[in-house]
């Protein structure tokens, strides 16, 4: 439940009468009305299939980072467990690919699906908070993100990685991932390296600082309470 603090003169709100509920008494009133919005289900599972891969993602926004990532690529699941463990959106996905080939359409398909059940899960976007802006630094790597859940995606990609690989993992794939999720996400998505020597630690920030502005932009607003974050009327 999200608590809301409401000066006790408001007097009347959404035509209802709270006139001698007091300041407790109407926040209370305030809460239910907060929780009946709350109380929907932000949740999303999707099945991909192409010739090239088979991916299910399953997402609870509202969830407490609790994560089941198997890709069959390694250093990518340990990637996909700190964006939902840092975002506290419950996920899991399951990945079939040709990685007998390389691990590209694996990857990029597993960015794809998430972005799309992210834009299921979401639903009309009323009353999310819509932006998000993290600076993460993990040792020697510094990593900036700002993202709006917009419906224009954009990707900015400023990230340089010092080596062509972390163990077998190619490091170009972590920019393919998230132009796959900001395409299929609707997400306008600015992606900054400030500082980085170590690659795994350059990838992994990225991961996490995307995380943390997302799980702002996705997290209610209560003082939206099912308004469009919008000036426009639509999202």
């Amino acid at each position: 439940m999200f608590a809301l603090l409401c000066p006790a003169k408001a007097g009347l709100t959404s035509g209802v009468r709270t006139q001698g509920l007091g300041e407790r008494g109407f926040a209370l009133y305030k809460d239910v009305e907060t929780q009946r919005w709350t109380d929907k289900m932000r949740t999303a599972q999707l099945d991909r299939s192409t010739s090239e891969t088979k991916i299910s993602v399953t997402l609870n926004l509202d969830g407490t980072g609790v994560y089941d990532n198997q890709t069959g690529i390694g250093f990518f699941d340990h990637m996909l467990d700190q964006l939902s463990r840092h975002s506290l959106i419950d996920m899991t996905v399951r990945a079939e690919g040709d990685t007998h080939i390389d691990d590209h359409h694996t990857v990029e398909d597993t960015g794809i699906a998430i972005g799309q059940a992210l834009v299921a899960a979401l639903g009309d976007k009323k009353g999310i908070s819509r932006y998000g802006s993290c600076n993460l630094p993990m040792d020697d790597a510094q990593i900036a993100c700002a993202l709006d859940l917009s419906a224009r995606a954009y990707l900015i990609w400023n990230v340089n990685f010092t080596s062509a690989k972390i163990g077998g993992f190619d490091s170009e794939l972590v920019r393919e991932f998230f132009q796959a999720l900001s395409t299929h996400g609707g997400i306008t998505l600015h992606i900054d390296q400030l500082h980085g020597i170590n690659s795994h630690h350059i990838a992994e920030a990225t991961f996490k600082a995307v995380a943390r502005a997302l799980r702002m932009a996705v997290a209610p607003d209560a003082r939206f309470a099912g308004a469009l974050p919008s000036t426009k009327g639509a999202l």
